[in-house]
């Protein structure tokens, strides 16, 4: 870690910047930027679209001149004024309540929670901690009545165990974890199937449910795909390289057309200690993924998760799971035709010859975005034959060239330089390591690319880019030798289609804070002082083709507020203009977000709330970690202090982001 280094193993893991570990020379995003804009002035607003746009397509120029033709904002809601504080704030007008948090029973058999006496057991039926993606899935095709999907990404011990951390001379310290604690922790991961429903207006969880389940590190799963039965993923518990205990760091994810729920693992890396035998043939695959990280002390009670006892099982994790919602007794797959690194979503859309098309961020400094495009189409008439579409089709990564064009480059065995003659073997070989295998390739090191959303009203895609502080080189439309608070990419696919291996890209959004000139920030003009943002993570296209996006490491330091969800436009007069929508409490990170599909309400996920945010007073700061049991009682019912989803909805009904 660099000078992000957490005060506790799991503190802030999220919105630390890590070491980069990308070897390659490849030209980076930023230096990309500065070639291309540095012979002339920026390009803003639907003036970049259009020049772009004219290259590419009529089609691609035809949504440009629609774009152009906007003038005014698509939201019109009163906005929301930034700040840090404890509690948590909506747009006026609009109801921000609690749905569930963690602890929260979800099973029929799962116990209230208490702090003081949580066990595995009862954390198995429980709502997981740190809950990053929300999905829904509606019953019957509603809107007010389906399934909550819902990722844990990772724990945080120094919150969930009172008694964890003493505080000597106002120093706080946290002890190490008892085999309970650790059990806890993997129960606490994976994800959370929830039937819920509106009534009155509110939305309520079902009790007693068939549907409601937990998905936990310990929930036995399938290895489907190219990988699968390859001998680097056999172990000593199963030496047919096909089966595997549970899934591990689920970030953003995604649903597909057919409603299954994705699950994304990105830093699957921190969870294995230890070190390989020398000379052992994971070290080059290991040592690019930055592994084993050692963040947790699972190791410590079970092997698999010790490189030199199990160094195969590593290579285990790094997938995309598929799990079908409607039925319990379906096995999660581990599609292993996606590639194996550090996701960040799994958001899919239908091209328009009926294929599905699949977009993933590979969140570390300098690494790549990638789409799968299913060799299979789409079947809106048999959903049974849609479950093995993940299964067979084409990786991708990106190249983006310095003249705005860019590049899907195929991810084959056999082809290029992904041969024996690199080390690799088959399709496996390069599925197992597909960050080497794009650094052969030539792909474009991007800035922490996390979530990436397709926009099928547009036919184009957003590419979240959280931050970079190791970028060195200054540009015209990055003019600091660091990306501190990161930026937003929108790639223009060829024709419209989804599934093409060309396009156009453009920045839409430099962000920071716009009244610093050194930051060069490229927020609109009429975005006020609370609509900026930085540190773009999770993002949402709802129905209506309108971009939210939610933040990750705003804070009192870094910009003088707290993470939120900012509604931003995309076309016309207004492009670039931010508004603040909702904010979280102090050390929160704002994901989710997730639309219902009549646009009448939005799920957020509010995780980690109260990690981090030393530098304000309000936490009263050691003593808070010392005995959380004492303080919970302190907090309102409708406050988030535990990680939580929230249900956002307007006040007597109506559209989530108007007046």
């Amino acid at each position: 870690m660099n000078e992000h280094t957490p005060k506790f193993p799991t503190q802030g893991l999220e919105n630390a910047e890590f070491e980069p570990v990308n070897p390659t020379s490849n030209p980076t995003m930023g230096e990309l930027i500065s070639r291309r804009f540095s012979r002339r002035g920026f390009l803003k607003g639907s003036l970049a679209t259009t020049a772009i746009a004219a290259t590419v397509s009529p089609l691609a120029l035809l949504t440009a001149e629609k774009a152009h033709a906007q003038t005014g904002s698509v939201f019109s809601f009163a906005e929301v004024e930034a700040g840090v504080d404890a509690d948590h704030h909506v747009a006026e007008g609009y109801d921000a309540d609690v749905l569930i948090r963690w602890g929260d029973p979800v099973t029929n058999d799962a116990p209230e929670f208490d702090p003081t006496a949580q066990t595995p057991q009862a954390q198995a039926g429980q709502f997981g901690y740190n809950n990053d993606y929300v999905g829904y899935v509606p019953l019957e095709g509603s809107s007010e009545h389906g399934l909550l999907l819902v990722n844990h990404e990772y724990t945080n011990a120094h919150l969930m165990f009172p008694g964890l951390v003493t505080v000597t001379d106002g120093e706080a310290q946290q002890g190490p974890l008892s085999e309970d604690q650790v059990n806890i922790e993997i129960m606490a991961h994976g994800g959370s199937i929830i039937e819920i429903e509106k009534v009155d207006g509110k939305w309520q969880r079902v009790a007693g449910s068939p549907y409601n389940r937990r998905i936990t590190g310990e929930t036995e799963m399938e290895i489907t795909g190219p990988v699968a039965g390859h001998d680097r993923l056999k172990t000593s518990t199963d030496d047919t390289g096909t089966m595997v205990r549970g899934t591990l760091n689920n970030c953003a994810g995604g649903t597909t057309p057919w409603g299954t729920y994705l699950m994304a693992e990105e830093n699957f890396h921190g969870y294995f200690a230890g070190e390989l035998p020398e000379g052992h043939r994971e070290s080059e695959n290991y040592a690019r993924l930055a592994a084993p990280g050692g963040w947790y002390e699972w190791h410590n009670f079970h092997d698999r998760f010790d490189v030199s006892k199990e160094p195969n099982e590593m290579n285990r994790f790094g997938w995309i799971v598929e799990v079908d919602p409607m039925d319990a007794s379906f096995m999660p797959k581990k599609r292993t035709a996606l590639g194996r690194f550090k996701h960040e979503g799994a958001e899919s859309v239908v091209a328009p010859d009926g294929r599905v098309v699949l977009y993933s961020g590979d969140d570390e400094r300098f690494d790549y975005v990638y789409k799968f495009v299913t060799a299979g189409t789409f079947n809106a008439d048999d959903r049974a034959a849609n479950m093995g579409l993940l299964d067979e089709g084409t990786l991708y990564v990106a190249r983006f060239d310095e003249d705005g064009s860019m590049e899907w480059l195929p991810l084959t065995f056999g082809e290029g330089p992904l041969t024996e003659d690199n080390g690799f073997e088959s399709q496996a070989d390069v599925l197992i390591e597909t960050r080497r295998a794009s650094d052969l390739l030539g792909a474009t090191p991007m800035d922490r690319p996390e979530d990436i959303e397709p926009n099928a009203t547009n036919g184009r895609v957003y590419v979240m880019l959280t931050n970079n502080t190791a970028r060195e080189e200054a540009n015209a439309a990055n003019p600091r030798i660091d990306n501190a608070f990161g930026h937003i990419v929108e790639i223009h696919e060829e024709g419209g289609d989804f599934a093409a291996t060309a396009g156009t890209w453009e920045i839409l959004l430099q962000c920071g804070d716009p009244e610093i000139a050194e930051v060069g920030a490229t927020f609109s003009t009429e975005t006020t002082e609370n609509g900026w943002f930085g540190m773009p993570d999770n993002c949402a296209v709802d129905a209506d083709g309108r971009l939210w996006v939610s933040t990750d490491g705003n804070s009192l330091a870094a910009t003088g507020r707290t993470d939120g969800l900012w509604a931003v436009d995309t076309d016309g007069e207004a492009r670039g203009t931010s508004k603040l929508f909702y904010r979280v409490p102090v050390g929160a990170e704002m994901c989710g977000p997730l639309p219902t599909p009549d646009l009448a309400t939005m799920f957020v996920a509010v995780q980690h709330p109260a990690d981090g945010g030393e530098d304000w007073d309000g936490h009263g700061r050691p003593s808070y970690y010392e005995d959380l049991s004492t303080r919970w009682p302190d907090f309102r019912d409708d406050m988030p202090v535990r990680p939580s989803v929230v249900a956002i909805t307007k006040q007597g009904g109506g559209k989530i982001g108007t007046a």
